[in-house]
């Protein structure tokens, strides 16, 4: 009959204290993003947490409230957010010194209930003469994406027109469902956000009307998890991360 096998102190002290490390290590991590990555970082977060170990504590919201909520002393560790975040002086002082690093990048495109008739939108002018024959129109005007929008209609001369139609929604992830529901006519914002069940996109925006919001990243100046936090943009740069970014309709980087 063998002996049993015990471990030395010094081997049980060693996995102790490798379990300890390890504890020690882990990080609960409070991330703010864009609300157009919803799709693309609920299917990271669990990814990365898993190669990790960290926690990540995700609140999705429009640039007017990230704002708002990164000026107001809200804690937090690190942002995927749309760069125009960042011209924002005091949103800006809050993050450690140095440059952003950029995650994603998407365009913006126009989305019918899926069936109905596509509007021609493949010129300004004929985008135009589209958004006046529509009836209307759903996107979110209080977001980064929103606010380009808005100024697209200026450009088109037809912003007065477009406020009577706009259908103002929640959040970016609401907009499709609007149109798919029949509650708009339209549905106008970044195309990653408008692919999604019961809705076809008609088309991009046309020429040089078109343009790509760009989602950039930075920790807080005040995180105590900051090297955690650089883990996480390491993280959204490689191989399985972009190739979410890629599936969900964005261009990584």
């Amino acid at each position: 009959m063998s002996k049993p096998q015990f471990l030395s102190i010094a081997t049980l002290y060693g996995i102790l204290a490798m379990a300890a490390a390890t504890s020690l290590q882990a990080a609960e991590l409070k991330l703010i993003a864009g609300g157009s990555m919803t799709g693309s970082m609920n299917e990271i977060a669990p990814q990365f947490e898993k190669t990790t170990g960290h926690k990540l504590l995700i609140h999705f919201d429009s640039t007017p409230n990230i704002i708002t909520l990164v000026t107001s002393g809200t804690p937090f560790d690190v942002v995927v957010v749309p760069v125009d975040v960042f011209k924002d002086a005091a949103a800006k002082a809050r993050f450690a010194p140095g440059p952003t690093v950029d995650i994603a990048r998407v365009g913006y495109g126009v989305i019918v209930r899926a069936g109905a008739p596509k509007p021609d939108i493949s010129t300004p002018d004929a985008f135009r003469r589209a958004l006046l024959a529509a009836p209307s129109i759903a996107f979110l005007p209080a977001s980064a994406a929103g606010a380009y929008i808005t100024k697209v209609f200026e450009r088109l001369g037809i912003a007065e027109e477009m406020k009577a139609k706009t259908r103002v929604q929640a959040a970016p992830t609401q907009i499709a469902p609007a149109v798919a529901k029949g509650e708009a006519e339209l549905g106008v914002f970044l195309t990653n956000v408008l692919i999604a069940p019961g809705v076809e996109l008609a088309d991009p925006f046309p020429g040089d009307l078109q343009q790509e919001l760009v989602f950039t990243s930075a920790v807080a100046a005040d995180s105590k998890e900051a090297s955690a936090a650089k883990a996480l943009i390491d993280y959204l740069k490689t191989p399985a991360a972009t190739a979410v970014i890629k599936a969900a309709g964005m261009t990584p980087g």
